[in-house]
């Protein structure tokens, strides 16, 4: 039987590299049908961790390099984000974004760091991967403006690449709207699979077929019935089973969609 071909667009490879692990766990996400992923940075060590195993993975990897919100006390090397953001494997700025369930305190930190990573993407034509936890008003209002400078920086709305991607998402079905209406993807997680799920699930109902993603957030949500195990790109394939029971659709089609829409909002074609 023919695999499906799955693009995670969001995978750590932090422990998997200190462990030792990321030639295995690429040969499972390869016999798994996931021909893609994108390898997301946050941080120095991460950005630098990214860009070296896109390099070493041409064909499997792309990278994100970006600064996120717990980064905000940390310095920040500016320069050489500008060198890692201009390597061809990079295809988007973060994970950067909000949030606010564990920082409030820092919020105003976060929203200026926040703001700083959005013009670099804005200024390199870059997509933007996003996180947002508690903070929707926020993300909006900073994406707002993200996307007004996407279409200056393009100089047109026709054919004009996806902003970005608002990643593992957990909001609501208004949230999801206002995304929508700046031009975003939405991403899904293996939480789409818990139980208390349902409503996520009704969400993942309205997201346009053209605006749909996929991804694991690896090492962390594994996704039912692999609760327990450390979460891995391979299981990306469980996470496009689920949005299709959801959707009333197969997951090879989810699998399709999913794949040609990682390619369009990380400009590649293939």
């Amino acid at each position: 039987m023919k695999l499906m071909m799955l693009f995670d667009t969001h995978a750590h490879f932090d422990g998997f590299a200190s462990e030792g692990a990321v030639a295995a766990v690429l040969a499972r996400a390869a016999a798994a049908g996931v021909a893609k992923i994108c390898a997301v940075g946050s941080s120095e060590t991460s950005n630098e961790l990214v860009v070296r195993l896109a390099q070493e993975h041409p064909g499997a990897l792309l990278a994100a390099v970006g600064y996120d919100r717990d980064q905000v006390a940390h310095p920040h090397d500016s320069e050489r984000l500008a060198a890692l953001a201009a390597h061809p494997a990079v295809a988007a700025v973060g994970e950067i974004g909000l949030d606010y369930y564990y920082s409030a305190e820092t919020a105003p930190a976060q929203r200026a760091l926040f703001g700083r990573m959005l013009a670099f993407a804005a200024e390199r034509r870059l997509p933007v991967v996003v996180h947002s936890r508690y903070a929707d008003d926020d993300t909006v209002d900073l994406l707002g403006e993200f996307s007004t400078a996407w279409k200056k920086v393009f100089h047109t709305v026709e054919n004009l690449p996806p902003p970005g991607i608002l990643h593992c998402f957990t909001g609501d079905a208004g949230f999801a709207e206002e995304l929508l209406a700046l031009g975003f993807l939405i991403s899904f997680s293996g939480i789409v699979s818990f139980n208390n799920a349902g409503p996520l699930r009704e969400v993942a109902k309205l997201v346009p077929e053209d605006r749909l993603l996929i991804e694991t957030d690896c090492p962390y949500l594994t996704p039912k019935p692999f609760r327990g195990k450390v979460n891995e790109p391979a299981f990306v394939a469980r996470v496009a089973e689920v949005l299709a029971e959801t959707r009333g659709t197969t997951a090879a089609a989810v699998a399709e969609t999913t794949f040609a829409n990682a390619l369009r909002v990380f400009q590649r074609e293939g």
